[in-house]
């Protein structure tokens, strides 16, 4: 078995220009030629990167642990007025999934997407909301936090918009380049709560950034898988 609670080159799973590889293939093929022969991961970013293997993969879902994040022990929120968000037409699924688990524990959430159109990868050429958040405390639901550039555009937008805080989720904090510092620095985006799935640099400023552990998510797939 193989437990890959961050699968690398998740987003190189399609052709954009001519003579580029689809590297999540790549690594697939080379996890299965050393001899795996299952795959436990969290939040795949893309669902059809399972395909790309021949042997099964238990693609997990961290959202359902982060949902915690919000619920305190005698099963109380403080959210007013909860609205969950997608910072991108293809998350939607995902942001929806969220929705959902909020209703098991009696959390009604609305729903809103985000617009975007990018100039490259990391840099957005215009944003808009479709729905509302006025008043309301918004989840924005991501698989993934790279630069936190398009986080933060978001997290702007929205409180313009009128939300009265803005907190997002996400399984993978990479937090590459000047992310931290732009974390740190925006005044819109109230707070980031990530799973474990890479380890957090230690020497920049995340006193914004909550960490929700992932092993009893792994646990219970792995015992699951063991032993049936």
């Amino acid at each position: 078995y193989a437990v890959i609670p961050y699968y690398g080159y998740a987003r190189q799973d399609r052709k954009t220009t001519s003579r580029v590889p689809i590297s999540t293939a790549l690594v697939a093929r080379l996890l299965e030629s050393a001899g795996v022969d299952r795959v436990i991961c969290v939040d795949l970013h893309c669902g059809q990167i399972q395909g790309f293997f021949d042997c099964p993969v238990d693609n997990l879902y961290g959202s359902l642990v982060l949902r915690d994040f919000f619920i305190s022990q005698d099963g109380e929120t403080s959210l007013v007025s909860p609205c969950v968000v997608s910072p991108d037409a293809g998350g939607v699924e995902r942001a929806d999934r969220f929705r959902q688990y909020l209703r098991l524990v009696g959390i009604d959430a609305s729903f809103a997407v985000m617009n975007k159109r990018r100039k490259i990868a990391n840099e957005i050429a215009s944003i808009e909301l479709v729905g509302s958040v006025e008043g309301c405390d918004v989840i924005v639901v991501d698989d993934m936090i790279d630069t936190a550039g398009t986080l933060c555009a978001v997290a702007e937008l929205l409180k313009k918009e009128g939300a009265r805080s803005v907190v997002a989720i996400a399984s993978h904090g990479l937090f590459s380049g000047p992310a931290y510092e732009r974390i740190a620095e925006s005044d819109a985006l109230d707070h980031v709560v990530v799973l474990n799935t890479v380890p957090l640099d230690e020497e920049k400023p995340h006193e914004k950034i909550s960490v929700v552990s992932c092993a009893p998510l792994l646990a219970r797939a792995i015992h699951s898988a063991v032993d049936g």
